[in-house]
């Protein structure tokens, strides 16, 4: 699996919204953050009592992140003794930071947690805690071109970020739906802005996340076609994002770790019972978003973040390991994965 560009394609819309922020990524040994993300840290980090947690996002801030700002702000970290750092990837990914124990804790997803774990050289990095219960993404398009089936997107253009796995889903989605899948044109991912892309004929559609995409072509009045991947094949209900964390700070800490996943439980929590407040949070400290979106998505992501699960958090062990499955079976990962492997529910309490 390459580990190319789907990240910068995860935060496109928020990148879009955000261009101020492209430089303050930027991660030192040191935990410095950028001006950004300093008003984030907890005024309690000079006491000898707390213990200092650099966090890394995925990417650029955004509504999958609302839960650790709230978090934040309210002081719920502090309560239970952390001094956490909200910081951003620079070269390296999150996974990178995390499986060298230069961050402790961030954001990643089941299938780049898979590719890291089967790799040549395996990182010590597992998830703790599903921030999104369900994936919610899917494939959008203009909604005058009828593309309302996978099968549709036959002689169509789609906007693909050259991963194995992505094209293999598409491939595999086509083929269910009775499509050919080399009838379909791909041409390279090169937009910030979804939406914008589908305006300028760049591309006919393309794999977005409907808590962000969908809601900015609703936020534009742009009439969009969006189809989900789990409505399809219940084997893409993979986790997307999660709290990942570093295997071997969780063996040496697992108070602090159970500590932080509880804060964030809480922070995501309040943002599903109050989500215009918790778009108000999020604003506050990420001022360069685009307020009507990030209202308009925070609201949808209320009911994601926990959907139907019975609390905030919980990973399903067959979910996951079908997805993994999935993965060897179409041999998409560079070693075999132990279906089982790279999650824990240790330290997250129902």
């Amino acid at each position: 699996m390459k580990n190319l560009s789907r990240r910068a394609f995860l935060g496109a819309g928020a990148l879009a919204c955000t261009s101020a922020l492209a430089a303050c990524g930027s991660y030192d040994n040191s935990g410095a953050q950028s001006q950004s993300q300093s008003s984030s840290a907890s005024s309690s980090s000079d006491s000898s009592e707390t213990t200092h947690i650099d966090f890394c996002l995925d990417y650029t801030p955004n509504t999958n992140h609302t839960g650790i700002y709230v978090a934040q702000k309210k002081g719920w970290f502090a309560d239970e003794g952390l001094d956490v750092s909200i910081i951003q990837p620079a070269d390296d990914t999150a996974e990178a930071l995390i499986g060298s124990g230069q961050a402790q804790m961030g954001v990643s997803y089941q299938d780049y947690i898979a590719n890291a774990l089967a790799s040549d050289n395996p990182l010590p990095i597992q998830a703790v805690a599903a921030i999104i219960q369900h994936n919610t993404s899917g494939i959008m398009s203009r909604q005058e071109d009828g593309i309302t089936s996978a099968k549709k997107m036959e002689d169509h253009v789609y906007a693909t970020w050259d991963m194995p796995v992505e094209q293999a889903t598409i491939k595999q989605v086509m083929e269910a739906d009775g499509g050919d899948f080399s009838k379909l044109k791909m041409v390279a991912y090169s937009v910030d802005d979804e939406v914008s892309g589908l305006k300028a004929n760049m591309f006919d559609c393309v794999w977005v996340y409907e808590g962000w995409a969908v809601q900015n072509a609703a936020v534009q009045d742009y009439p969009v076609n969006y189809f989900s991947f789990i409505s399809m094949d219940p084997v893409f209900d993979f986790y997307t994002p999660v709290l990942a964390a570093n295997n071997d700070f969780c063996k040496e800490n697992p108070d602090t770790v159970a500590a932080f996943v509880r804060a964030a439980k809480k922070g995501y929590e309040y943002a599903i019972e109050n989500p215009d407040e918790a778009a108000d949070i999020l604003l506050e400290e990420v001022p360069e978003l685009d307020s009507a979106l990030v209202k308009k998505s925070q609201t949808y992501l209320a009911g994601q973040y926990q959907a139907d699960a019975s609390s905030w958090g919980i990973i399903d062990a067959d979910r996951w390991a079908a997805y993994f499955q999935w993965l060897n079976d179409n041999d998409l990962v560079t070693n075999k994965l132990d279906v089982n492997a790279g999650w824990t529910m240790d330290y997250l309490e129902a």
